[in-house]
């Protein structure tokens, strides 16, 4: 590795080796010549005539063009781009040194966002379809846990207050349901992904208008054609030199709205792991602090959180560039975009990995969630006490003061002197409760104040997450590998 320039963290610390290989020039260029290959094809299967009427295409150019597609000679690309100044006359000259009977109809009839921004719908298509995988794993990771969790009792908090308990289970739900919104938009962007096609200078495919002597089907067809060789059902029907911006900002948007459930689930596991109630994985030689060796820092949820602010933030690019184009097209958006676009993706990747790891290995403390719980749980029973005091004959009203007085002196107790709570017995002390203290202590059963939440977890799982298991059981059973 090199120490004495800068290298990128997502490619040293944080992305796949898949998702770095979506990104790579060997993608890029790779795709730049079977996009080269598909149009020769296309043109050729329109019956592409020269000058004198002969077809201007034969089948030994464009298999020679194949017998090329994968061994491409950059140390020719680079030498020529030195000189041109211009990456796709530079890859055309270096292919047509390759493939010297197929030189003269490489990039015929084409523009570089032929090449340039076909190939940038592709490697997000790719990259969508990579996030999809991780994030259906992410999901099926959780869905365990909820099932197995779904009828332990816990303390819900409401502003970071105790509330009324749910249970561990139900609480993951919430999260995999944030998932199953991200997913749907995916999906929705997944499916609605098309190509440039063959468009021309500004859209209007003037180029291949002349190169098929006006037959405006045959510039129709080519398009359609590209793109089903291509593996895409349709191109845009209408462009400027490039395909809208709005695309991106689109597919960044997705990514963002995937960070924003990773974040607030590694917040929960930070806030839960002060809490002692749930850790994330902590491996046995791992350091949490230089100074205080005690340390378990929840690093890899605060990773989480780190690096989601970094895509939510970083959709805002595609967004002002598809905002500020003009015309049919303007420049000002390619070196913004090559690394906004590349860098949001590298960037959910490594949050994605991150998040299967952290709920691969998740560590629930039931002792200290139950702990927990109790101590707060008298207050939480007070009115299921109190109706149980009507139903002897009490005045509602007068119970639910004596009920909040006695709740206050409790919260006291517990707050200023440092004491337990000691709500149950207060009430039964008083007269105007006829229950004793073991009669009290007898409601203390934290399964009676969870509502549905375990059949929720049951019908959420069931009838929401499996369908979705099943339908991509396909991308199922990946684990990741994080670096740091």
């Amino acid at each position: 590795m090199s120490t004495d320039c800068y290298v990128s963290p997502l490619s040293e610390r944080y992305a796949s080796k898949e998702m770095q290989y979506i990104f790579s020039p060997d993608m890029k260029f790779r795709t730049w010549r079977r996009l080269w290959i598909a149009l020769a094809e296309t043109e050729k299967e329109l019956g592409l005539k020269d000058a004198d009427g002969n077809p201007r295409i034969s089948d030994e150019q464009i298999e020679e063009l194949k017998a090329h597609a994968e061994d491409i000679n950059y140390d020719v690309a680079k030498a020529r781009e030195k000189e041109v100044r211009h990456d796709v006359m530079s890859h055309v000259y270096a292919y047509g040194r390759q493939c010297p009977k197929a030189a003269e109809i490489i990039h015929l009839g084409a523009t570089s966002c032929y090449v340039g921004d076909n190939t940038d719908i592709i490697i997000m298509t790719e990259g969508l379809r990579l996030v999809k995988k991780k994030v259906v794993n992410v999901i099926s990771e959780l869905s365990g846990f909820a099932r197995k969790y779904k009828d332990l009792p816990t303390l819900a908090f409401t502003h970071f207050q105790p509330a009324q308990p749910t249970t561990v289970g139900k609480r993951a739900t919430l999260w995999m349901q944030e998932l199953v919104m991200d997913l749907e938009d995916l999906e929705h962007v997944l499916s609605n992904m098309k190509l440039l096609g063959s468009k021309g200078t500004t859209g209007t495919q003037a180029s291949f208008l002349e190169l098929f002597e006006n037959d405006e089907e045959a510039c129709k067809k080519a398009d359609r054609m590209i793109a089903e060789k291509m593996g895409f059902q349709a191109c845009f029907p209408v462009s400027g030199q490039t395909y809208s911006r709005k695309l991106d900002t689109r597919v960044c948007n997705v990514l963002a709205g995937i960070a924003a459930s990773a974040h607030k689930f590694s917040n929960d596991i930070r806030l839960l792991q002060h809490l002692k109630e749930v850790e994330e994985p902590f491996e046995k030689s791992q350091i949490g602090s230089s100074a205080m060796a005690y340390k378990r820092n929840p690093m890899r949820s605060e990773r989480i959180s780190s690096l989601s602010r970094y895509v939510i933030i970083d959709a805002l690019n595609p967004a002002i560039t598809s905002a500020t184009q003009w015309f049919e097209r303007t420049l000002d958006d390619s070196a913004n975009k090559r690394l906004s676009v590349a860098e949001a993706f590298l960037t959910i990747d490594g949050v994605l990995d991150l998040y299967l790891n952290v709920v691969d290995g998740l560590v629930v403390y039931d002792k200290v969630i139950t702990k927990r719980l109790m101590s707060e749980l008298p207050f939480m029973a007070t009115e299921n006490i109190m109706m149980d005091a009507v139903k002897a004959g009490g005045n509602r009203q007068e119970l639910h003061e004596k009920i909040r007085t006695l709740s206050m002196q409790a919260g006291r107790n517990v707050k200023e002197k440092g004491l337990d709570n000691n709500l149950l017995e207060l009430i039964a002390a008083d007269e105007e409760f006829p229950m004793t203290l073991e009669e009290l202590q007898k409601t203390m059963e934290p399964s009676r104040y969870v509502g549905r939440a375990p059949s929720q977890v049951t019908e959420f799982l069931d009838e929401v997450i499996q369908p979705i298991l099943d339908e991509n059981k396909e991308l199922l059973g990946i684990k990741a590998e994080i670096s740091v």
